[in-house]
Order: structure tokens, then sequence, then C-alpha cells
């Protein structure tokens, strides 16, 4: 990096002597260069400045290489995946779906009118409605009926959708003025340093002949469902928690369809309940209900009576062995109490572009809107995983419920409204893995959308007849699912893919600049604090959090109106990134499945560069009994919705710069960049 040079320093009256400086170009054809810096008086060196103008254009020039190499790789992967269609899979099935149909044909027309604009402003025809022509002639033919178009325009066209613009900013005003407050809260929060402490937080007996009496019964359950990838570390970070073994149960509750996966999964249970870890292991066959069904039925079993909490955790979440004695604490003298929910802290967030951008919005989540209403109104949704719950609470709030794709956030409505309150720890964190794909990514977010609708339309009743304050009923009703889950999806997509791009095919109808840029830059920016270092990613996360409205607002209406693809439920595919170190008893896949189908063979010896989950040795040792293959190249995908927004969002950048539209166009430009990124399937790419 080229060293800064002072130029108050350079020009002042003082006269100094600095020590040689190294200066490293940043250019690959330059070599390390020792510059003097020479006695500085008043008269300026003409040599170190042009060294500054040098170091600066080399600069100059390296951006610039840059952006030019980003061009070339989206243009590349347009002409290979969009035109030559190579590698390319799909992955929206023969049925594309109303949406996409409508956006193609918006953007349809707008190319039309593109073209229509383009020959009018070439013609030197005026783009506000003008007079009509005195007298007609065979030739003022195109002119008349542009006119003509131009006051059904004005006249009847441009009002409506100046109403719908208007309500669309009253809902973004309204949502961003949520989250300004949710924002002051959390200062509040940390300027004040308010933290849950428990009131009694030693677990230690009185009891001499027995010392581990304090500690409370605790039922861990390990939902999982074809989980090849991350079970066996999983299960290693629950069975080395710091708990008494005598006081802990360890549930693996399976739903696996492929065999070999579910014999391996039982055989790692089985490994540690030889090292005298109290661990059942539970298949089941019909895999009725998902992962509410699959807990359902493990807190059915006779013996969870005995139990008094219940700790949850995904298959890709490694808790610290401290995690319990962290949770379990804060229920004591604390009767009122239902549910301890931890934060999520990601393994893999600087793998790739998107688990980056995903770090952001999920830190924003935890930090600020989860910490908030749970120091505020000791009410949140519940995250599904790394939480410690009452069993008492579970039982008296009707249980896991498989009615809607979002069974915590169903159990955790159902707990408040029988006055069961909630805990949030910001400063215990649970390991686990972000999807690193675009695919695995959008499914998550289309499950995550459409069950907070399923459930508003189920529980609205009970909400309204619930014995609790109004306020609360507000808070449930208005800011927990209309404002935060119905209209955040809603306007976003709106406003910014549907709206903006239609205002400059009519420009009677306006939308404001700052509507257009500067609140969405302050609400983007309010969300990269909780994780500052992603601060140099503030502008693709703004343009990326646009893309994704399109699968948030598809997945609202599929909830809403309850269509066929609200009942989904996809397994979000994980990658298996071990998050600690140090976890004991790595067995390879090979020595499980000989373990549980009874064949007895030397072990594997793993050498140095191997990977330590014993898959490679899995392979090398399938590699010797089968003739090699070569490895399946990365099919890319195609998004349909995606691409066709694109396209109407850069067509509409093109229509505006006959408008001398500024902000505009640049908005219009790089968002349908950002949609043809996505489209193509280059959001997930790993770094170089």
């Amino acid at each position: 990096m080229a060293s800064k040079f002072d130029f108050a320093e350079l020009f002042s009256s003082e006269q100094k002597r600095g020590k040689p400086g190294a200066v490293r170009m940043e250019n690959h054809d330059f070599d390390m260069l020792e510059v003097d810096s020479p006695t500085v008086g008043k008269r300026k060196d003409a040599k170190q400045m042009s060294w500054v103008f040098l170091l600066k254009a080399n600069k100059a020039a390296g951006f610039v290489a840059w952006a030019w190499s980003g061009v070339m790789v989206l243009l590349t992967a347009v002409k290979e995946r969009l035109i030559m269609r190579r590698g390319i899979v799909n992955s929206e099935g023969s049925s594309k779906g109303k949406h996409f149909h409508i956006l193609t044909c918006l953007f349809v027309l707008a190319l039309i009118m593109l073209c229509i604009e383009v020959a009018a402003h070439s013609q030197g025809w005026q783009l506000s409605v003008p007079h009509w022509p005195s007298s007609f002639s065979l030739q003022s033919v195109p002119h008349t009926l542009y006119l003509g178009w131009m006051y059904i325009r004005a006249e009847y066209i441009a009002p409506g959708l100046q109403r719908v613009t208007d309500f669309c900013i009253c809902l973004f005003l309204l949502q961003s003025a949520d989250r300004i407050i949710l924002c002051c809260g959390c200062v509040y929060i940390k300027w004040k340093k308010i933290k849950p402490v428990p009131v009694n937080p030693s677990l230690e007996s009185d009891d001499i002949e027995q010392p581990d009496k304090g500690h409370p019964m605790c039922l861990v359950q390990i939902p999982m469902c074809n989980e090849r990838e991350c079970y066996q570390q999983s299960i290693a970070a629950v069975c080395q928690l710091d708990w008494p073994k005598d006081r802990m149960l360890i549930q693996v509750l399976d739903d696996s369809s492929d065999e070999e996966v579910a014999l391996l999964i039982e055989a790692e249970a089985k490994k540690w309940q030889q090292k005298g870890v109290n661990i059942v292991y539970r298949h089941r066959i019909d895999r009725t209900g998902y992962k509410a069904g699959n807990m359902k039925a493990g807190m059915q079993c006779d013996y969870v009576k005995d139990y008094e909490f219940v700790a949850i955790f995904d298959a890709d979440f490694q808790p610290n062995s401290d995690f319990l004695k962290l949770t379990v604490p804060h229920f004591r003298e604390n009767p009122e109490l239902a549910l301890v929910q931890a934060r999520w802290s990601f393994v893999n967030k600087d793998e790739n572009l998107l688990t980056r951008l995903q770090n952001i919005n999920l830190s924003f989540h935890f930090e600020v809107e989860q910490q908030v209403n749970g120091v505020f109104l000791n009410f949140f949704g519940f995250n599904g995983t790394a939480g410690v719950w009452r069993i008492q609470a579970l039982e008296e709030s009707g249980g896991w419920l498989d009615r809607t794709t979002v069974e915590d956030m169903d159990i955790a409505v159902r707990a408040h409204l029988q006055g069961w309150k909630f805990i949030f720890l910001n400063d215990v964190r649970s390991l686990c893995e972000l999807p690193d794909s675009y695919e695995a990514y959008r499914k998550q977010q289309h499950r995550w959308h459409s069950g907070p609708m399923q459930l508003f339309r189920l529980a609205l009743p009970d909400i309204i007849a619930a014995k609790i304050p109004w306020t609360k009923k507000f808070n449930m009703v208005f800011l927990f699912f209309l404002l935060r889950k119905l209209i955040l999806p809603f306007y976003s997509f709106t406003l910014f893919c549907i709206i903006l791009p239609l205002t400059m095919f009519v420009p009677e109808a306006t939308l404001p600049a700052w509507v257009v840029c500067y609140i969405p830059a302050l609400m983007s920016l309010l969300n990269v604090i909780p994780s500052p270092k992603s601060f140099p990613f503030l502008v693709p996360f703004l343009l990326f959090e646009n893309t994704m409205s399109v699968t948030k607002f598809n997945a609202m209406i599929s909830g809403l109106f309850q269509l066929r693809s609200s009942h989904e439920w996809v397994v979000t595919k994980k990658s298996g990134v071990k998050a600690l170190e140090g976890l004991e008893g790595s067995t390879s896949e090979a020595e499980l499945l000989n373990q549980v189908q009874g064949v007895t063979t030397a072990p594997v010896v793993l050498g140095r560069g191997v990977s330590e989950s014993g898959i490679d040795a899995l392979k090398q040792k399938q590699a010797e009994s089968a003739p090699a293959e070569p490895a399946p190249k990365k099919k890319s995908r195609l998004y349909r919705k995606e691409l066709s927004l694109a396209f109407l969002l850069l067509t509409a950048s093109a229509r505006s710069l006959l408008s001398a539209q500024g902000i505009h166009f640049y908005f219009l430009l790089f968002q349908g960049i950002a949609f043809l990124v996505v489209g193509l399937d280059l959001i997930g790419e790993p770094h170089g």
C-alpha cells in the first residue's frame, strides 16, 4: 500500500529531515522502491510531487482495471449462461408461475415504450403534454398518436400510479420509523448497560452426598434430516456440554430418508453412548409434520416427564460447552420465564459475498430486533434453535404444531398469549453455518416469509380473544406481523422493483430522490452498524436486499393466500463447515458404517493433510474398489424472475437518461446489475 504524504507538512516553513520510507507499488510491474524524504522547506519538491501523483494514478488505474474485470466477468457469464446456456440446470421446474409472466410482460412493455420514447426524443417532441396540432396530415399521424398517448398517460395513468406511489411511500416511512425506534432502543440498552442477569447464578448444591442436585434435569434435542455434512460435529459438540451426565439426556431425532445417512447418525450416537454419554437415537419412517412433528414425537416419550427444561439445536449448530450453565440459571426464581434464546454466530460468514450479506442482516436481527424486544417487551419470535424452553410452558401452550412451516414462531406466539415471558442473551452465542449458495438461501427465505403469513391467519382470532393487555395485542398484530412480516416485503418489492421503473415511463408520476436514495442509504447504514467490519459492503447490501424482495414478496403472497408453495418444507443445504476446534471422538464415515453393519476392519489412519471428518478416507477406500470418475462440474442456475426484473430495471435506467434523472438512473442501473448477478447465480461464488 502506498504511503500517504502530508501536504501541510510538505509546504510548512519549518525544515524537517524525514527518515527513508519504503513505498510498495500496487502495480506488479514495479518493484519495491526506497524514497528518501528530502529536507522540507518553503520550496516545493517537484520529484516528490511526481511520486504522489504517480501513486494516485496507479491506484486509480488499479480501480479501473478492477471495475473493468468485473464488467468482463459479468458479460462472460451472460454469454455462457444466458445465451449459450453452458452448465445450466433448471431450478424452478417446468412451471414458471404467474409472477414471472407478469414481470415478463412489464419488461416487453417497457422495451416497447423505450423505443417509442427514443424515437420521440430524436424527433424533438416535447416530453410534457403539448397542445393538439391545428392541422392534420398523414405525416403527422405518428406525432398525433404520441400526443394521444401522452394525454392518456397524464390524465388517466399518472394519477392512479401517483396514489399507489404515495401509499407505498407512507408504508416505507412507517417501517423506517419502526427501524429507527428499534435502533434507539438498542442504543439505550448499550448506554445503560442493560443485561439479563440471573437472580441466583449458582448451580451448586448444599447436599454433600449429591453435589450435582442443584443442576436441573435438562433434555437436549437435535432434530435432523439427511444431515450427512454436519451430523458428526453437532452431536460431538452437544455431547461435550458441561453438565452432569446423570442430569442430562440427549435425543437425536432423525427424519432421514437416506438409509445410509440414518445408519451413520445412529452409529455416531451409539459411539457416544459407549463413552458414557446419556444419548438416545430416534428415527421416524413417516416424516409427518416435518421438524415440528419430529420434536413432538420426541416430547411424547415417557421419560420426558422427568425433565424440567429442553434445549434445542439444529443439526448445523455447535454450542460451547458452557451453554447450559449460561442459560439455565435464568429460570431459577423466575417462574414466569418460558424461553431463553441465545444469539447465533457464524463460522463461514467470510466465505463469499452472499454469506457476508447474510451476516449483516442477521447481526441486525439479533443485536437490535431480538435484544430490544426481549428487554422492553419480554417477547420475540423463537429462532427455532439455540434456545432453552421450560417444558411446562411448552405443554401449557399446546406443544409443537405442524400447521405452519414456522413451528418456532407458532409456539412463541401461543406461549406469549398464555402470559409467559422470554429472555434474549446477546452475549451467549452458538456457532452455526450460513447457506453458501443462493439456491439454499432462497428456499430458506421463502419458508421464513411464507410461514408467518400462514400463522397470522390462524393466530389472529386467538390474539383478539386472548386475555392480555391491548398494548401487547397491538404489538403482536401490527408490529410483529403486519409491519415486519407483511408490509416490509410488500413495499420493498412494489416501490423499488415495479413503481420506480414505471415512473420512468410515466414521468408525470414522481418518486422523490430521498425515497430512492437517502432514506434507503440511512436504513442500510443502521443495518451495518451491529457488524462494523461489514461497512465496505453497505451498497451491495442495499442492492441485495432489494433483489431478495422478489422472493420475500412471493413467499408473503403464498402464505397469505395459502398457495401450494406455502406448505413446502425444504431442509436448508449445509456444507459441513467445522466450527469448533478440539472436538473429541472424530470417526470416519467408513468406520461408522462398518460399526453399525457389524463389519470389523482395520482402523483407517488419516494423514496430515486429510480432513478430520474422514470423508476423504472413505472416498479413497471406495476408489480402490471402483474406477475413478471425474468430479461433476458445478451446475449454475438461472432465476427467471430476477432476470426479468434485471432487464426491466436496465430498460428503465436507459429511459431515465432522456429525463436527465441522475439519482434514479444510477439506482436503476446498479439495481439492474444486482438483479442480473443474482439471476445468473453469481452471488454465491467463492472468493478467489
